[in-house]
């Protein structure tokens, strides 16, 4: 008898640059993925997040369970910059995290590029 086909909330196992982005999704490790995504220390996480909904401590709790581990998250907001409200920038400085906001785009290039050079990074991508 088969077995019923399994739901599991997406998640890959390590580091990894985002080798391309767009319609609504993003590519790295071979994979592809649609939808937000957390990259953290600990992986790359699915997030259920996309451009406009609003940015609170709760939907970074992930992030802080993580936060011994990271120095800075780049927080890409989709196609324009949003600024941080201010609880949120407060929780992240609360953790001892550097928050930086700016378009998905160039999160992901900022990303890549602190990845590279093996700093204690993590972003949040709004899909675009």
């Amino acid at each position: 008898m088969r077995k019923p086909i399994e739901i599991r909330q997406a998640h890959f196992p390590g580091r990894a640059p985002i080798d391309s982005y767009g319609n609504g999704g993003f590519r790295f490790a071979e994979m592809s993925h649609r939808g937000s995504l957390l990259m953290l220390p600990s992986g790359i996480y699915g997030w259920d997040m996309v451009e406009g909904d609003p940015l609170t401590p709760e939907n970074f709790q992930r992030v802080f369970e993580e936060a011994a581990d990271i120095e800075v998250i780049l927080v890409g907001t989709g196609k324009d910059i949003r600024p941080l409200p201010a609880a949120l920038k407060m929780k992240f400085k609360e953790y001892g995290i550097s928050s930086d906001p700016m378009s998905t785009g160039a999160a992901i290039r900022t990303y890549n590029i602190m990845l590279a050079e093996g700093r204690a990074v993590a972003a949040a991508l709004t899909v675009l």
